[in-house]
């Protein structure tokens, strides 16, 4: 039945589970109780690319065939234990949270620091879990950022095999800035590179998101400019046939990324999956050498190889 109703205690913490047999993939007949049983397995994994992290939630309460909507504030009825930030709408690391009432132009996100906050936050259909690219303190003054993503979106005929392609010559770039990059296919058509900041000399470390876009645009023109029959840097989508579009605006203080392991909100439940190196190589040669993975795939993955993210 659709409506049925589970109390189940995580970590200490009791939460009301509903609908769990309600199906939210259709193509597949994917329940929310598998999406719930997938995010409480991947959790090991996943909760590291959380924490600290304010969380933006696609919640689709009908299912992927029907409207989603974006989240962003904790939503009435948010349990007290649950950690929030108040978080400046444009990431400012001015913004704070202390307990008190947001100020003006501050979003109070949810942090889904651990298991229950994560099925809390799974419980209410947000099956796309989004993060920004810097940290929150405890008590809530957002960090600097701690790394930079640059998102590779293919526009057709153009696909993954070319998203692998252009992954190492962004590869090669960032290298010879002293990053070294982790690849995640993005659950959706193509894959999205992160690096550390960890890697850079204190003084040579972007000071805020401002800095970090510049990075990332940085090294997107200059790839438009090497191959501009391949890669594209514009954000105008007209100009994206046939080529890599090099998103470089996600690391915007105010723009977020699909965080790695989270589950995708298409036909099939795909989720973003680390990859290795050897991988994106074996994509480039062969066009059907790298595939989308689905979560039970993931799960396999992660049992047989552990975390390759970075």
């Amino acid at each position: 039945m659709a409506g049925e109703e589970v109390r189940v205690e995580v970590e200490g913490r009791v939460l009301r589970l509903t609908n769990l047999s309600k199906v939210l993939y259709p193509a597949t007949g994917t329940t929310k109780g598998e999406v719930l049983d997938y995010y409480a397995r991947i959790a090991p994994v996943l909760l590291p690319q959380l924490r600290d992290r304010a969380v933006t939630r696609v919640r689709w309460p009908h299912g992927v065939e029907r409207a989603s909507f974006f989240e962003k504030n904790a939503p009435a009825g948010t349990p007290p234990w649950v950690r929030t930030a108040g978080v400046s709408t444009t990431g400012s690391r001015r913004a704070r949270s202390d307990g008190g009432d947001p100020e003006e132009g501050t979003l109070v996100f949810p942090v889904v620091d651990d298991l229950a906050t994560l099925t809390w936050v799974v419980n209410l259909a947000a099956l796309e879990l989004h993060v920004h690219q810097w940290r929150v303190t405890a008590s809530g003054r957002t960090r600097r950022p701690d790394r930079i993503v640059i998102d590779l979106d293919p526009g057709e005929p153009a696909g993954l095999h070319e998203c692998c392609q252009v992954a190492l010559l962004v590869r090669e770039r960032l290298e010879a800035r002293g990053l070294a990059a982790t690849p995640v296919l993005s659950g959706s058509k193509g894959l999205h590179l992160y690096a550390s900041l960890a890697d850079l000399p204190r003084g040579e470390a972007p000071l805020d998101p401002g800095e970090s876009t510049d990075l990332a645009h940085e090294v997107a023109d200059e790839l438009q400019a090497a191959h501009p029959k391949l890669v594209t840097a514009s954000m105008t989508k007209q100009r994206r046939g046939g080529k890599v579009f090099l998103d470089w605006s996600q690391n915007a203080g105010s723009k977020t990324t699909l965080a790695p392991y989270s589950l995708r909100g298409k036909e099939r439940p795909y989720a973003a999956a680390p990859v290795t190196w050897d991988e994106v190589a074996e994509g480039a040669d062969d066009p059907l050498g790298l595939e989308q993975l689905t979560f039970t795939e993931v799960l396999d993955r992660v049992d047989r190889l552990g975390d390759v993210f970075g």
